[in-house]
């Protein structure tokens, strides 16, 4: 693995990013004036109910969708102002591992080529030096090359994940997006793929703007954290104070909703994050 790499201050600036889409004759505010800034090397917790926009605003943020209004910043440069070669070099600073890992990844394609994709489109490595790369990337996520040459209803749901994680990692991006990256996990399994985030994060000094629904994960994983209600960021700041000391009452009306039981986080301690997952 190659060492960590020097990043300007911050990952990833948001300013005011406003998304509206129309229904019919009807315009839906998805996501209203939201502002955030996630420095480099640190976690952004973005946490609300399913509809709150969560998503929307990492897709703007990453120019997936053009918002409405607003702006966002990623490694010091805007998505909006670059056309070509300068655009795909940013894309290729960013990764994302999304919510169904099953769904994710192309069942057609074996394992170790899903993980390549990213480093033919933007890297200029040779067939040799790829492969090579690849396999270093399925040992760094605790995978074997014997599942590098499965397809993806040949592993587990977990495996499939570490694959998502391989591949979102591979042009050592400067930002990550965790799209809620355990929810559709058990919660052993859970344990193990955010476990293995955070060693990824130490190890590669990264950034992740994480969302997710799940309160318990947002506070083990996130250094910073905000909070959405219908399209607005209505609390953010450290994800200990937000999460444990919330200033709003709709921040406290979620905590109230956790349930009583020990949640994922019970479970991080104890879970080798490069553990192959059989």
């Amino acid at each position: 693995m190659s060492a960590p790499r020097e990043q300007p201050e911050d990952a990833l600036v948001v300013e005011g990013i406003v998304k509206e889409f129309r229904v019919h004759r009807t315009v839906f505010r998805a996501v209203d004036d939201v502002s955030f800034r996630i420095p480099a090397g640190t976690t952004f917790g973005l946490v609300g109910e399913s509809g709150s926009g969560k998503s929307t605003i990492a897709r703007c943020a990453l120019r997936l969708i053009v918002p409405t209004a607003g702006r966002s910043l990623i490694a010091g440069r805007d998505p909006a102002t670059l056309r070509g070669r300068a655009l795909r070099d940013l894309r290729a600073q960013t990764g994302m591992v999304f919510q169904n890992p099953m769904a994710a990844l192309n069942p057609r394609m074996r394992i170790r080529d899903i993980i390549a994709e990213p480093l033919v489109t933007h890297s200029r490595l040779g067939v040799r030096q790829i492969r090579a790369r690849v396999d270093e990337l399925l040992d760094e996520v605790g995978l074997s090359a014997t599942h590098g040459d499965r397809l993806p209803h040949q592993i587990s749901g977990g495996q499939c994940q570490r694959a998502g994680v391989a591949r979102a990692i591979a042009t050592e991006p400067a930002l990550v997006v965790l799209d809620e990256p355990t929810s559709a996990l058990d919660v052993s399994v859970q344990a193990q793929v955010l476990n293995l985030l955070q060693g990824l994060k130490r190890d590669r000094s990264l950034s992740y703007l994480l969302i997710s629904h799940d309160l318990d994960v947002v506070r083990y994983m996130s250094d910073t954290a905000g909070v959405m209600r219908r399209g607005e960021l209505v609390e953010s700041g450290p994800a200990d104070v937000v999460l444990t000391h919330p200033s709003h009452e709709y921040t406290r009306q979620l905590l109230a909703a956790m349930p009583s039981t020990p949640g994922v986080a019970s479970t991080m301690r104890g879970h080798d994050e490069r553990s192959i997952l059989l």
